[in-house]
Formats: C-alpha cells, sequence, structure tokens
C-alpha cells in the first residue's frame, strides 16, 4: 500500500506542471523580495521626502502603551516597550508592493496573450494556405485531399 502511494506521489511530483509550478513559485518569492526593497528602499524614502520627511516604516499609531509611556521614536522601540501599534506604514509598504506586483503580472500575461494571438492568427492563416482539396486525375471532379479513392468515380487515386 505504501509502496504504491509513493510511486503515484512520485508520479505526480514529477510531472511537467507540477515542476514549472514550484519553479514559479521560487522564482516570485524571489522577484516578492526584490519588490519588496524596491518599495522600501527606492520608492518610499522619496515620497516620505516629498510628505515632510515621513519614514512610513516607522508610521504607527499606539493604540495601548508599553512597559514605558509613548512617545516612541520608532515602530522598534514601541514594539520592544510591549505596546500596542497600528502599523499603517508597513501597511502602506505591503499595498505598494502588492499593486507593483500586480502590474508586473499584469504585463507578463499581456505579453504572451499577444503573442499567444500572433500564434493563433499563423496557424489560421497556415491552414487556410494549405489546400483541403485536389482533383481527381481520372475524372477531374474535386475532392478531399486525404481521399485515397475518388467518391464520383470510385477510382483509386495514387499518392
Amino acid at each position: 500500500m505504501f509502496k504504491s502511494l509513493m510511486t503515484e506521489f512520485k508520479k505526480f511530483a514529477m510531472r511537467g506542471n507540477v515542476i514549472d509550478m514550484a519553479v514559479g513559485i521560487i522564482i516570485g518569492a524571489a522577484f516578492g523580495k526584490i519588490v519588496d526593497s524596491l518599495v522600501k528602499d527606492v520608492i518610499m524614502p522619496p515620497i516620505g521626502l516629498l510628505l515632510g520627511k515621513v519614514d512610513f516604516a516607522n508610521l504607527f499609531v499606539v493604540l495601548k502603551d508599553g512597559v514605558t509611556p509613548a512617545p516612541y521614536a520608532s515602530l522598534s522601540a514601541a514594539q520592544n516597550a510591549g505596546a500596542v501599534t497600528l502599523n499603517l506604514g508597513l501597511f502602506v509598504n505591503a499595498v505598494i508592493s502588492f499593486l507593483i506586483v500586480a502590474f508586473a503580472v499584469f504585463i507578463l500575461i499581456k505579453a504572451i496573450n499577444e503573442l499567444q494571438a500572433k500564434l493563433d492568427k499563423k496557424e489560421a492563416e497556415a491552414e487556410k494556405a494549405a489546400p483541403t482539396t485536389k482533383v481527381c486525375p481520372y475524372c477531374c471532379s474535386e475532392i478531399s485531399i486525404k481521399a485515397v479513392r475518388c467518391p464520383h468515380c470510385t477510382s483509386d487515386l495514387k499518392e
């Protein structure tokens, strides 16, 4: 029983779709880290500077003071003091990261769809260009290109 289960699992795991999905998840995780860095280190600092030197990573609201009372210089100081905080800056960073990833996926899917449409168009043109009929050499009737015997005169057709 266990051996057949393992054999079945091995067949499942080695299918192309599963391997493709695993590669996609790994690349997606790496892409997520790049986007996180892009948002935190490249996009948010200039936006924070434009909005009056706001550090979005440290934009938070204290809901309940910790061991030491507020104010706290940073989010990590508030968390170290045991304060309960509403982390608005981290949420804004996550939303911007999501929008960047969603836009990148949109651009990728759009490019794939355009490529698929071009391939479909080429296939349709190739099907139109390929002849579907031929002329019987004996009775000159138009017949299917796949025919091996003429349906009109019943002659055997040589390829």
